[in-house]
């Protein structure tokens, strides 16, 4: 019989040392998978929210990240459609859902993520996430239930003030700040006393009711430091263009240097 399977993100959690270190794919392409995995990030989040990706090429990328050992989570950017069970059945290692404000949001996510008796996810062991129908159904739906995550994201000055009761919601496993989408909707900016002061609670009644939050952030060490310093357990360090961009203007600039050498 073979061993169980476990999370790679939870396991990326419970590492001494954190935070665990994530990144957005939105590229949508399997080379940006077959990158970061060999980086060394632990997992990364295909964003259907702010990208053109479709569901077939998530489909691929989750499968990608899956046999290179790294932790695939997929931010959908809504229940509506099916599509948690969808990608939760490509072999996804969890959900994140944008702007749960509510409890009532959060209970309604659970129970698209989870199978009876704690949700309504219908079984789906035909597909990769059951091994094609290879794998025992009771290690399929145990995975489901035990080891899939279900990430929040905290997007409102409402959501934050209710992070602690959203949290605590069975079968919520961990919160994401979304600061920008925080501080536009109260019309101000990140950096904000207010904003502060809402993210700094949020975290603290997360962390009290159990749960891991994190937030997405730049790709430096300074932005990860501060993700530590403020009570995160993982973090998101930029996004696969981003990254691409980035090392793009850093190897011109090199370039355009050397005739200085001259």
């Amino acid at each position: 019989m073979s061993p169980a399977r476990t999370s790679r993100f939870r396991a990326a959690l419970a590492r001494p040392g954190g935070p665990a270190l994530g990144t957005w794919v939105k590229l949508p392409v399997m080379e940006s998978v077959e990158l970061l995995a060999p980086a060394g990030f632990d997992f990364v989040v295909i964003d259907l929210e702010h990208s053109a990706m479709n569901l077939e090429t998530a489909y691929r990328l989750i499968g990608t990240a899956n046999h290179l050992a790294m932790a695939p989570i997929v931010r959908i950017p809504t229940l509506d459609g099916g599509i948690a069970q969808r990608v939760l059945d490509a072999g996804a290692e969890g959900i994140m859902l944008p702007h749960v404000d509510t409890v009532g949001q959060a209970e309604a996510a659970a129970r698209a993520v989870r199978f009876p008796p704690l949700g309504a996810r219908g079984v789906g062991s035909t597909s990769r996430a059951g091994a094609w129908g290879a794998m025992d159904r009771a290690e399929y739906l145990r995975f489901g239930q035990e080891e899939v995550v279900l990430i929040a994201q905290i997007e409102s000055a409402g959501a934050a003030r209710s992070a602690g009761a959203i949290a605590a919601v069975a079968g919520v496993d961990a919160l994401l700040v979304g600061a920008a989408d925080l501080s536009t909707s109260e019309e101000t900016t990140e950096d904000d006393p207010r904003v502060v002061e809402l993210i700094a609670a949020a975290i603290k009644a997360c962390t009290a009711a159990g749960k891991p939050i994190g937030n997405a952030g730049a790709p430096t060490r300074r932005s990860a430091r501060a993700a530590i310093d403020a009570g995160y357990a993982f973090t998101m360090l930029g996004n696969d263009a981003g990254l691409l961009g980035s090392a793009a203007a850093a190897a011109v600039r090199e370039g355009r240097a050397a005739s200085d050498d001259r």
